[in-house]
């Protein structure tokens, strides 16, 4: 028998251990793989959230600066709710804010758009319900590398009052139009002749919408100079404007320095869109003023060119007036001219509808002087008039004849005139005025104004000048 040789049963090998790995704390140079770093979270947020571990942060940079963590940027809220860098340097900034088809806007501290325009957000606009034409006044941040423009950090005043008392304010085409009742008195001495005709014969009211009706070189820019003037000095709580259209350029340089408000401009070089867009801008910004309850006078120099800038600009209708203007272009030269209103005062419970003297009580006013030019050899300028004829409720005509005649104010006395303009100048003195007309009417047209202009110089005031008519 043949033994077998006993074999003795090998174990089971036993598993081979699992590698552990572990991550090293970062380092400040490297070259192998990213490192990892633990982040704690420090207590005391606004939240009310702990703080502890967030889990590893990866490393930022590449190269020999991996594993270096960037330095915590220290932010902070603003008033406004807008987080703010409080690193970054701020500037106080003020434009007219001019918002975009996209939502956006920019503050444009010249009124039209320049190098100095600040961007304001969205957010920003539909958080305070800020408009076309508003001031606002903030801090703004300068552009980064890839910007253009300044960037509203936070909005301070609006139209000069403080940011969040705005969220309530009427909205202009809700307020409700009434007859001028105040009389705009532009009379400041024995000169200039020109304001005190006006006030004896064509008064101008607050929130008067008037026409100048001038042929060309009978002394329109100068009565609109005129007319600055008296305001500036009579009222310098009223806001006053010169909006200037295709004016030429001398002219321009002459009415900033003499009128005292704001002066917004466009030369006859300028392309139409440029001109129509300062007309849209000035008459913004009123609107805007006239919401919180202030005084405001456009004076436009001239309504003739600014339609002839909408008729090269709008889009063509198809149909054509005398002298080839579209009708369309009517429609936004008439919305300048009819934005002028007196606006009746909102009342309280059991407040009186009107003042001590049985005038109503007025909230603000938009007064429009605007020239319309005639007898200049254009068709077109001679349609243009006689659509806005019959629109404006006070009319101050010049003369070509008195401008040959080299006799200045040039006013047409027998054409000129104002609507109700009883309810300006009251009772007594309307009775004077209408003896002064039945006067002057036994006259012939140029022989009223030599004989109003000699009588006005041998007087010192219009109260003066009444009373003389008294007793001769």
């Amino acid at each position: 028998m043949i033994q077998r040789p006993e074999i003795t049963p090998t174990p089971p090998a036993s598993p081979s251990p699992t590698p552990s790995f572990s991550y090293s704390e970062p380092r400040d140079q490297g070259y192998g793989p990213r490192s990892y770093q633990r982040y704690t979270r420090p207590s005391g947020y606004q939240d009310g959230s702990p703080g502890g571990y967030r889990g590893p942060v990866r490393g930022y940079g590449s190269g020999y600066d991996r594993g270096y963590r960037r330095p915590q940027r220290d932010f902070s809220q603003g008033e406004n709710g807008v987080v703010q860098d409080i690193a970054v340097p701020t500037e106080t900034v003020k434009g007219i804010l001019d918002i975009m088809p996209e939502g956006h806007g920019f503050l444009r501290p010249k009124f039209t758009p320049s190098d100095r325009d600040v961007y304001i957000s969205q957010s920003q606009i539909r958080r305070f319900l800020l408009r076309n034409g508003d001031e606002v006044t903030g801090q703004a941040r300068p552009p980064k590398d890839n910007e253009r423009y300044w960037g509203l950090l936070k909005v301070e005043k609006i139209n000069g009052l403080e940011a969040e008392g705005m969220t309530d304010r009427p909205r202009f085409d809700d307020l409700i139009p009434i007859y001028p009742s105040v009389h705009l008195k532009l009379e400041t001495g024995q000169l200039p002749l020109s304001t005190r005709i006006i006030d004896l014969l064509s008064p101008i009211g607050f929130g008067q919408r008037g026409l100048i009706v001038s042929p060309p070189k009978a002394g329109k820019t100068t009565i609109l100079k005129e007319i600055a003037s008296g305001i500036s000095a009579n009222y310098p709580n009223v806001h006053l404007m010169a909006a200037l259209i295709g004016e030429r350029p001398e002219e321009v340089t002459d009415l900033t320095r003499n009128i005292k408000g704001e002066v917004l401009s466009s030369n006859f070089d300028q392309s139409p869109s440029e001109q129509v867009r300062v007309a849209e801008v000035a008459l913004d910004r009123a609107k805007r003023l006239v919401e919180i309850g202030k005084d405001v006078v456009i004076l436009l120099d001239s309504i003739t060119r600014l339609a002839r800038a909408y008729n090269l600009v709008v889009n063509p209708s198809g149909r054509t007036l005398s002298g080839g203007f579209d009708p369309a272009a009517l429609y936004p030269a008439k919305k300048f001219l009819g934005a002028a209103r007196c606006i009746e005062a909102t009342l309280e419970a059991g407040e009186s509808p009107s003042t001590g003297s049985g005038l109503p009580k007025t909230n603000g006013s938009l007064t429009v002087i605007g020239t319309c030019l005639i007898d200049t050899g254009s068709r077109m300028d001679d349609l243009i008039y006689e659509e806005f004829k019959g629109t404006g409720n006070m009319e101050l005509h010049l003369s070509r004849k008195l401008q040959e005649r080299r006799i200045f104010p040039a006013i047409d006395i027998a054409t000129s005139g104002t609507r109700h303009d009883e309810l300006m100048i009251g009772e007594e003195a309307m009775k004077k005025i209408v003896t002064l007309r039945h006067m002057l009417a036994l006259l012939s047209d140029d022989e009223q104004t030599a004989m109003m202009i000699e009588r006005l110089s041998k007087t010192a005031s219009n109260a003066e000048f009444v009373e003389s008519l008294n007793q001769g």
